[in-house]
């Protein structure tokens, strides 16, 4: 496996500062002068200087499918009319094609009552681009209140930092089993609620590729041996893993349907999948409208971004693009 850049983790070392807030000796959980050297450090690189790529809210609320509730849902006629069959129980999204009051015609001559519709709508989150940056960099996975020292609970009175909040590393230290970061004064988060841009050191192609890493759940697109874009993904679950492995972009498709598990409670029908790229047999990149948990593994199997980033990536790789997916731990 090719090794990250700057993530091993720091041996644990004897910190007597470890729980502490505030001392004559200790300075949240650090020796007094080696937090107050990073506070500068802090004051001077308050946050990343990276730029979203943007979303396109237009494109947005064009990808924001209905889906049908979880149950049985009954297919009628008409609005009122005969009932046809039913949907058995799954994630079912639908593209009405006529609306009348209380009813939906989701196929020609099959109409659900609205109740049994719900709105989706796509996340505006999307990654960056990437320059020198004097920092590691990660995201806030899940709105979190940062501790005052490593391994210490949050104080409810802590200001909450929201997801997706882009963050410097200034300094990470072992917890028993977890690292925990500084990402600000005062500020420790505990690893699993973040996720941390790791660059490859060693480049998989001389042009553009794209690194997958599956711990982290980060997507960073190269040029070479330069980093020039990272974002979040949601990756494959467990029982229905991303596989391991270099592959090629093998298939491009601005849009695609996806259907998949049928008869079981996990089946799923999307008649419009946005920015696909095949790479590992029918597992692909693509766009997600249907949840905003980037930085979780969610998936079948497939590698789900946000709408705005699987289009930046679409335009920016081709055929035969290599996919390099891996575990930086």
């Amino acid at each position: 496996m090719l090794a990250p850049l700057g993530i091993a983790p720091q041996p644990a070392r004897a910190n007597a500062c470890f729980g502490v807030v505030e001392s004559a000796e200790c300075r949240f959980g650090l020796p007094a002068a080696e937090y107050e050297a990073l506070l500068g450090a802090m004051t001077a690189h308050p946050a990343p200087a990276v730029v979203p790529i943007g979303a396109d809210a237009a494109e947005l609320r064009r990808y924001s499918l209905w889906q049908l509730d979880r149950k049985n849902v009954t297919l009628y006629d008409s609005p009122g009319g005969a009932p046809l069959g039913t949907v058995d129980p799954g994630y079912t999204f639908v593209v009405p094609k006529t609306q009348v009051e209380g009813w939906m015609e989701i196929e020609p001559g099959k109409w659900v009552s609205r109740s049994n519709l719900n709105g989706t709508r796509a996340s505006s989150f999307t990654g960056v681009r990437l320059g020198a940056l004097p920092y590691p960099m990660g995201w806030i996975v899940r709105a979190t209140k940062p501790s005052r020292a490593p391994g210490l609970n949050a104080v409810r009175s802590t200001r909450t930092l929201p997801q997706y909040t882009r963050v410097y590393i200034y300094r990470t230290e072992v917890v028993g089993e977890w690292e925990w970061y500084l990402v600000g004064p005062g500020q420790w988060v505990e690893q699993r609620q973040m996720a941390r841009i790791n660059p490859l050191s060693d480049p998989v192609s001389g042009g553009r590729w794209i690194g997958i890493d599956l711990y982290e759940q980060v997507l960073i697109a190269y040029e070479g041996g330069t980093p020039v874009f990272a974002t979040l993904v949601s990756s494959g679950l467990k029982q229905w893993p991303t596989r391991e492995g270099t592959f090629k972009v093998w298939a491009k498709l601005r849009t695609d349907k996806m259907s998949g598990s049928m008869g079981r409670p996990d089946q799923y029908s999307i008649p419009v999948v946005p920015y696909v790229m095949y790479f590992d047999d029918d597992r692909a990149l693509h766009g997600a409208f249907w949840h905003n948990g980037f930085g979780y593994r969610r998936s079948h199997g497939c590698v789900n971004l946000s709408v705005g980033d699987a289009r930046w990536l679409y335009d920016w790789a081709s055929i035969d693009t290599i996919v390099h997916v891996y575990s930086s731990r």
